[in-house]
């Protein structure tokens, strides 16, 4: 399948159009966008890694400035961890989980700590180097074994500046003999486009002090652009300068943890919030959503959204007499999954010596934003995706919908490229949709799978009932028949 919406050609056997997606789903009438922040768990924060034990590489301070990946059946986790030591030195260290929630720490026996093996320090670097951040891709059909997992990262043996490794397994990591390959660059996030990686930061040096999405991209993970595109900024009016020097303003930490859901990538940024007192214990930070369909640039469907809040995921004043006295403040990493019927991201607090452990944000699956009636009946509310390319293959159609019942429902048609309804899929032919969830299979009453043949087509969903306006559509699924996430 293919969504032909402007960015890169990527084939899959499946195909999501996000409700927040404007290039998947261009057409609306009668529709307003809303996006979802994450699920609050009785009013807590779910800290779902604390430090560990006395004498452990993680024993004083543990940050997000890293990655979690899918690996077979588990998640892996790399994260930085502070020992004992008088300075600040992070290290990258490893946990390991099948729900997300539940997190260990295995005895990778690599590197030596404290006298001991028996820690959860991957092999990279040395002991006596600082990681300031690591963001990682796992590619396990790579045709050269020692490049499947590839890493981007940040540290004092190159003075910050950006610098790759290799592994086989994710545990034992080369070094690249080039490094570093580019500038200094805070990232937390990276994503292949096509045949093209991309990485994106902040390097403030490179376009005044302030902080913006800078994007650098590379075709082999060695050879990085020199140079950068301003993949996104928070200033009113493009391409005017951000009003912002130094901790001041309206800025963007880290640029943004990425997502390739093959039709859009979804990127969480860091909503850097300062006080126009140059005070970094006034700043605060957020998370906002972006989404970019070729890598480089990037937009926000609701311009400023909180996606993530720091100030209600369970932030307080810290006791009188502390010196630690800051604003609410988060940062993100690199690592989305879905998870059976949720979305799982992971982060933690800011600035790195208060933090408190690593946190997962959590919504319903695929759930991040939905479309909705702005009216009542008889209004024609209704949508039309992008064509979306069948590649020869027989298709189902299937939507992510909640708010459908007695009293509202949803009925779709296939058109062609033309915008005509196709043969025996119009919108007369649908079965209602009246039942809700994440993945429900569009139906007509001749057929359920949409043949081959018909090559390429556009769905277009009608919202009925006498409130239309209680549905809420998060994302509309095109699948080959028979495959199932």
């Amino acid at each position: 399948m293919i969504v032909r919406n402007g960015g890169p050609v990527t084939s899959s056997k499946e195909v999501t159009l996000f409700a927040f997606d404007d290039y998947s789903i261009p057409f609306h009438r009668g529709l307003k966008l809303d996006l979802v922040r994450h699920l609050r768990r009785i009013g807590t924060t779910r800290i779902v890694l604390e430090c560990g034990p006395q004498g452990a590489p993680d024993s004083e301070r543990l940050t997000y400035y890293g990655t979690v990946l899918g690996v077979g059946q588990e998640l892996w986790m790399y994260y930085l961890g502070q020992g004992d030591e008088p300075e600040w030195r992070q290290r990258v260290c490893l946990a390991l989980s099948t729900d997300g929630y539940n997190w260990r720490r295995p005895s990778l026996g690599l590197v030596e700590y404290n006298g001991s093996k028996d820690n959860n320090l991957i092999q990279l670097l040395g002991v006596e180097h600082h990681v300031t951040a690591c963001v990682i891709l796992h590619e396990p059909d790579d045709p050269d074994p020692s490049r499947r997992f590839k890493m981007a990262f940040e540290s004092t043996k190159y003075q910050a500046h950006l610098a790759v490794a290799f592994s086989e397994d994710g545990l034992r990591w080369t070094e690249f003999e080039g490094n570093p390959v580019g500038p200094a660059f805070e990232m937390s996030g990276a994503a292949r486009v096509g045949d093209c990686y991309y990485l994106a930061g902040q390097n403030w040096q490179q376009y005044g002090y302030f902080r913006q999405m800078n994007v650098h991209a590379s075709y082999d993970f060695c050879r990085w652009t020199q140079s950068s595109c301003i993949g996104f900024r928070r200033s009113s009016v493009p391409p005017r300068a951000t009003l912002a020097y130094g901790n001041d303003g309206e800025q963007i930490h880290l640029g943004a943890g990425l997502w390739n859901r093959g039709s859009v990538v979804i990127g969480f940024y860091g909503q850097w919030h300062g006080s126009f007192l140059d005070d970094r214990r006034l700043v605060s930070m957020d998370l906002g959503m972006v989404i970019s369909h070729d890598g480089l640039h990037y937009r926000e469907p609701v311009p400023d959204f909180r996606i993530v809040s720091a100030a209600e995921d369970g932030w307080t004043l810290p006791p009188q007499g502390t010196t630690a006295l800051h604003m609410p403040a988060i940062v993100q990493g690199q690592g989305f999954e879905d998870i059976g019927d949720e979305t799982l991201f992971w982060y933690s607090s800011w600035p790195e010596h208060d933090s408190t452990g690593i946190r997962v944000a959590v919504w319903e699956r695929d759930r991040l934003g939905f479309l909705q009636p702005f009216w009542g009946p008889g209004r024609d509310s209704h949508l039309i995706s992008a064509p979306i390319a069948l590649e020869n293959e027989n298709a189902e159609i299937y939507v992510n919908v909640d708010g459908v019942g007695e009293h509202a429902s949803i009925r779709a048609a296939l058109l062609d490229r033309e915008f005509q309804e196709a043969p025996g899929f119009g919108i007369d032919e649908c079965l209602s949709v009246r039942d809700s969830g994440f993945r429900q299979k569009l139906r007509w009453r001749k057929a359920e799978v949409v043949p081959a043949e018909i090559g390429e087509v556009r769905v277009r969903i009608n919202f009925e009932g006498v409130r239309p306006e209680d549905i809420k559509l998060y994302a509309v699924y095109a699948a080959q028949a028979g495959d199932k996430a």
